[in-house]
């Protein structure tokens, strides 16, 4: 009933600004559909192997598919609100800091942003809970106080117009270096906490920050640096886990056992969902909460927007809200307890080496249900004019995701550490980036922030998480990982992609020249006799 008053809303907005309802209704209907394109894939999958290899009880698929709708509805709600919200407040933020020119005020302000950002990161409570060694508030602290330090890293390459390879290639051996003095039950949770930071809250927030603040740039490096900042705000949490980790020592982390749905009849099943949905609510609420102030401060201070395009920025936030709270009922409830019990049937098979192909196409297509991935492919889109675009990225995602997930599934059955994949793996990346152009740099390591969102952080890790359980291995330290894995991975693919893109241009630019070069005969020169052909 309230998501109908909004919606009404919503569209008198529109009516009063002299737009048709019909322009509005295409709108969502849009969004709709890129919902059901990302989503439907999946629920196919799991259907077809809870009927075939994979038998689940009726509880748990029935919470799947409620799960299905409501993670469906909750990213129409979310694109959209992102869309006119957070891209539109993060781009003016942006924009409105550069023209300050006084870089104390920007690296103070940054570094605020990007603390209170990072402490809103639902993802990050739910690593916290998995190292009883640190206390959860030490942890929260540091890993945001390392986002909020790398924040203004990233916005100082930025203002500054230094090569994001250039950083890279310090950061990553410094990372690895600080991985040796770190026990190793205690590394995959270390790396993981680099995805599990970037989440749906923090990634369209700060792509737009950064397409704001190249936005006030006029040289012909800006549109290269409007990207990286994901990439660089994924390092400092890994950084701040692994220089805790030295200091606390944590061994023997414990792993909280995922909840099955017991629903015995839909009476039952509508509390388990109806109790999970206040939950939730009140979770986005404050997790919005610290953005919206922050925006409220400068538009006083600062920005001084019409009222009309508050009025579009607030219903935006709503619908963004809405979005993400029903987006995390769904898969926390729905999706979570369905991955776990697959990984747990699938790995107990007498093949249970047909996990590392299923876990594959699971990839493949379960990135795309990713709400943060719609946002980084629409903002490429934009800013290049089309000539990268989302369906290439989209496909290079989903490439990436889908190696990553073959490669997790091997670690689950052998149980090899995650550094003889993550080495090589970053090694390749930062080699790849001083031979394609800087833009698709970027928007690799940024799209690897941008991979590892809420649907690899339940749904994905909980299948590893299951397969380890059936197959008799350390959770912690083989399941454990797989939001590293899913960082890293299109790192590579996207660069692989910007490569392909540059011998294309190499080949047309070639083409023209030749074309150019064409001798031209003067009609003179000929005899009436010679036959011309045409």
């Amino acid at each position: 009933m309230w998501i109908c008053v909004i919606i009404k809303t919503y569209q008198i907005y529109y009516e009063r600004r002299g737009c048709t309802l019909r322009v509005h209704q295409t709108k969502l209907y849009e969004k709709l559909k890129e919902s059901l394109g990302a989503v439907l894939p999946i629920i196919g999958i799991v259907l077809f192997l809870c009927f075939t290899i994979a038998p689940i009880p009726t509880s748990i698929l029935m919470a799947f598919i409620i799960g299905a709708v409501l993670l469906i509805l909750g990213m129409m709600f979310f694109t959209l609100g992102a869309e006119m919200a957070m891209t539109p407040m993060g781009e003016r933020i942006g924009t409105r800091m550069t023209q300050t020119k006084k870089v104390g005020i920007v690296v103070l302000l940054c570094f605020i942003l990007g603390f209170i950002i990072t402490v809103s990161e639902p993802d990050l409570q739910v690593l916290a809970e998995q190292v009883p060694s640190i206390p959860n508030y030490t942890l929260i602290v540091a890993v945001a106080a390392g986002v909020g330090i790398f924040l203004v890293v990233a916005v100082l390459r930025m203002l500054f117009g230094i090569p994001l390879s250039y950083m890279l290639i310090v950061l990553y051996p410094a990372v690895f270096v600080l991985a040796y003095f770190v026990p190793d039950d205690f590394l995959a949770v270390a790396f993981d906490s680099g995805g599990v930071t970037t989440g749906p809250m923090t990634v369209p927030f700060i792509m737009a920050l950064g397409i704001g603040f190249s936005a006030v740039r006029s040289d012909k490096h800006a549109e290269n640096d409007s990207f990286g900042l994901v990439a660089l705000c994924s390092v400092g949490p890994i950084l701040a886990v692994l220089i805790l980790g030295m200091i606390y020592n944590p061994t023997g982390n414990s792993y909280t056992q995922t909840s099955i749905p017991d629903a015995d009849n839909s009476v039952e099943m509508w509390r388990l969902f109806s109790s999970g949905l206040p939950h939730y609510m009140k979770e986005m609420l404050v997790s919005l909460l610290p953005i919206v102030l922050f925006f409220v401060f400068f538009q006083i201070i600062s920005l001084h927007l019409k009222k009309k395009t508050l009025l579009k920025i607030s219903i935006g936030i709503v619908f963004t809200y809405i979005g993400l709270f029903l987006f995390l009922t769904g898969v926390n409830i729905g999706f979570m307890p369905a991955g776990n019990y697959l990984g747990q049937i699938i790995a107990g098979l007498p093949y249970r080496w047909i996990i590392i192909p299923i876990g594959m196409v699971i990839g493949y297509f379960i990135v795309k249900a990713e709400p943060a991935v719609y946002v980084l492919m629409e903002q490429v889109e934009e800013l290049t004019s089309g000539a990268i675009s989302g369906r290439a990225m989209g496909y290079s995602l989903s490439i990436g995701v889908a190696v990553s997930l073959g490669l997790a599934m091997v670690r689950v059955l052998t149980g090899i550490s995650i550094l003889w994949f993550l080495i090589p793996g970053y090694v390749v990346a930062i080699v790849l980036s001083f031979f394609v152009p800087k833009i698709f740099t970027a928007i690799a390591f940024d799209s690897g922030g941008v991979a590892s969102g809420p649907m690899t952080a339940t749904f994905l890790l909980p299948f590893a998480v299951g397969a380890c359980e059936a197959a008799g291995g350390d959770i912690v330290t083989d399941a454990f990982g797989v939001v590293a894995m899913v960082a890293m991975t299109p790192l590579i693919t996207i660069q692989i992609l910007g490569f392909v893109y540059q011998l294309q241009e190499k080949r047309t630019a070639a083409a023209d020249t030749a074309e150019e070069t064409i001798p031209v005969i003067p009609l003179e020169a000929f005899d009436d006799s010679d036959i011309i052909e045409l």
